[in-house]
């Protein structure tokens, strides 16, 4: 299980997912835990468990204990913020957004590791799940700690490619039924 097999799995068709599989993990600038933290918690967020099962153990292997824990809780805490804050700003209703949310969301003040790598895989999360708002918010955050716009990139560049991997081998999976 690794990010070779995985790419191995990738169809002809979508020889551009699998080129690309190969750049935006397999030769990344981000520094090693950014880079795996974002890999792992932009796998549990494309929901396909073929790409978690083959991405995990290599993320596993290049993050610490707590960096692996924290990138699975990004992961967690953003599927239910971004379906919250992306509802709360699609919603006609302005009024609420007045409203006290009530939820809690006290990884995100203490992570267990550095608050900037936290906020990067927050951030390639909220690409998948779409929400904008969140997306600023999470951007916000970055750009104020230093991040370069290249390396803010790099996450959402993971973050798609992995989905569109994941979107493909279940496809894939499913016409290898009805073909």
């Amino acid at each position: 299980m690794s990010l070779d097999s995985l790419k191995a799995r990738v169809p002809d068709h979508a020889k551009d997912l699998k080129l690309n599989l190969g750049s935006v993990i397999g030769n990344s600038d981000l520094p090693a835990q950014q880079l795996w933290g974002t890999v792992l918690a932009t796998a549990i967020a494309a929901r396909s468990p073929l790409v978690l099962r083959e991405l995990a153990p290599e993320a596993k292997a290049n993050l610490s204990p707590e960096a692996y824990t924290a990138a699975k809780a990004a992961a967690a805490v953003m599927s239910m913020n971004n379906v919250f804050y992306r509802t709360r700003h699609l919603l006609s209703d302005h009024e609420y957004g007045t409203l006290r949310a009530g939820l809690r969301m006290n990884v995100i003040g203490n992570p267990g590791v550095d608050k900037v790598d936290f906020e990067l895989w927050s951030f390639a999360v909220s690409a998948i799940n779409g929400c904008g708002m969140c997306l600023d918010s999470h951007e916000q955050v970055l750009r104020k700690a230093g991040l370069e716009r290249d390396v803010i990139q790099e996450a959402f560049k993971i973050a798609s490619v992995v989905q569109a991997v994941a979107v493909t081998l279940e496809a894939e999976a499913v016409l290898a039924d009805v073909e």
